[in-house]
């Protein structure tokens, strides 16, 4: 328990007279009474059940070192995990930019003034740009489903529909999130989600199961491609075509580290794309890598539906110079509080900069040998994997860097699996088993440009022993 006569050695604000003065500024009686505010069962009842105070700074950095000792990492083991947070190489001089004081230091700022800094997030949005096919890039949001959830609510404006087609294989993750800003069915902006079942054969859409629940009523037809358990969507032009035809927007989610070998989403019909950042020179962070982006047409109907920031150039007085400054700031909830056309946070702006410095380090080329290097050794990894007696591949032959293996033949579930894999210092594939999937005992495994061809035969080797 608090102890207001008692400083705590790591709290400044806990000084005996600290919290009265804090209550005599505002004209509180008590901490009581400035929460009255929330009802009473929303209260803990049970003090919580903390350890005690470490006073001295040696005891409290030898007690955070021993608790984070027992941390199994990806340098010190095997990782062929994914699933949202994937394991790329992050060049050296990413990590240099993005740690030098003008950047990691400044999260906001006067953006008139903070021309250096407002170049590189331009370079960020034309680069990705670039990359989609598409003009408009906002920057980064905190996460891939917050970005999609963002965009599914640019449709609802922009059509003035309130459902939205979702495929059924989707990252649970992700969807949950999707739901949360389709708002619950009480509220008037509520959105309703709809899921298109998977062709069991391939793991795409089911284009019958599309059209038939395609109608005058939904905003957007969102898929991913690659999708979440790695098949590449074929028929990616055709379900825009679709979607268009019934007055629909089509939200394309794709991994951007794909499009040095997939075709661009706006060469086939995306009219707002979204996709994490992570892949574009971001540590997975333990999970605090994360962060997606929104992109669309410079079309005015979608460029002022946008919730966040968009950095824009422009020539200046002085011939041949240019400045950088945001566009249509006035329609975030910055400009406009919550007359704005969506919440937008403080979002994942130092990412943009990683991304934006890790884009102009491989270039056209870089990107398309990164991308030949995952597809080639994701394949090779689901070749000899297949070649393990009780292991299937599903879907084998459609993915870009995840593949789902099914290990129902083994005799023994994908928990049993990855626990005796960890003991030997490899992280299997994501346990998909408990999702809605029919897939049985199966896992999502990725494999990225930092997987050897050694690596992925001693996976095998060790796969075959524990079963």
């Amino acid at each position: 328990m608090f102890d207001p006569n008692r400083a705590h050695p790591w709290m400044a604000n806990s000084a005996p007279g600290s919290l009265r003065a804090m209550l005599d500024e505002i004209g509180a009686g008590s901490v009581e009474e400035v929460f009255a505010q929330i009802p009473e069962d929303h209260f803990r009842k049970a003090p919580l059940d903390l350890p005690p105070t470490l006073s001295s700074e040696i005891a409290l950095r030898r007690d955070l070192v021993g608790k984070l000792k027992k941390n199994a990492d990806c340098e010190a083991n095997l990782s062929f995990l994914g699933a949202g947070v994937w394991q790329h190489h992050v060049p050296a001089i990413v990590d240099e930019i993005v740690g030098r004081t003008e950047f990691a230091t400044n999260v906001w700022g006067s953006y008139q003034s903070d021309h250096g800094r407002n170049q590189a997030w331009f370079e960020f949005s034309s680069q990705l740009g670039a990359l989609l096919n598409l003009d408009v890039v906002q920057l980064p949001v905190y996460s891939w489903g917050c970005a999609t959830g963002h965009a599914m609510r640019m449709a609802q404006r922009i059509t003035g529909r309130a459902k939205v087609l979702v495929p059924q294989l989707s990252d649970p993750e992700r969807l949950s999130v999707i739901r949360t800003y389709c708002q619950p069915s009480a509220m008037q902006s509520h959105i309703e989600v709809v899921l298109v079942a998977a062709d069991p054969t391939t793991g795409r859409l089911d284009l019958g199961d599309l059209q038939a629940k395609l109608g005058d009523d939904v905003a957007a037809v969102y898929f991913e491609n690659p999708e979440y358990l790695g098949t590449i969507e074929t028929e990616a032009a055709e379900i825009a075509r679709l979607a268009r035809a019934a007055g629909a927007e089509t939200i394309v989610g794709v991994d951007p580290i794909s499009l040095g070998v997939m075709t661009a989403p706006g060469d086939y019909g995306a009219d707002i794309v979204t996709g994490p950042v992570q892949p574009l020179g971001v540590h997975m962070q333990c999970g605090g890598g994360a962060g997606g982006f929104i992109a669309s047409r410079d079309e005015e109907k979608y460029v002022l539906e946008y919730n966040g920031f968009l950095v824009s150039i422009v020539e200046t007085l002085e011939e041949g110079q240019v400045g950088f400054g945001l566009a249509c700031p006035h329609q975030n909830s910055y400009g406009s509080r919550e007359h704005g056309k969506d919440w937008t946070g403080n979002s994942t702006y130092l990412w943009a900069i990683a991304g934006a410095v890790y884009m102009s380090l491989l270039g056209p080329e870089g990107f398309r040998e990164v991308g030949t290097l995952i597809v080639s050794r994701a394949r090779y990894a689901a070749k000899c994997l297949g070649e393990v007696p009780g292991v299937r591949i599903v879907w084998p032959d459609t993915s870009f860097k995840e593949f789902v293996v099914n290990f129902d033949d083994t005799g023994k579930t994908v928990g049993e699996i990855n626990d005796l894999l960890r003991a030997r210092g490899i992280f299997g594939g994501k346990d998909i088993s408990d999702e809605e999937n029919a897939l049985g005992q199966s896992a999502l495994y990725c494999v990225t440009e930092l997987h050897t061809a050694a690596d992925i035969r001693h996976l095998c080797t060790t796969l075959k022993e524990v079963l």
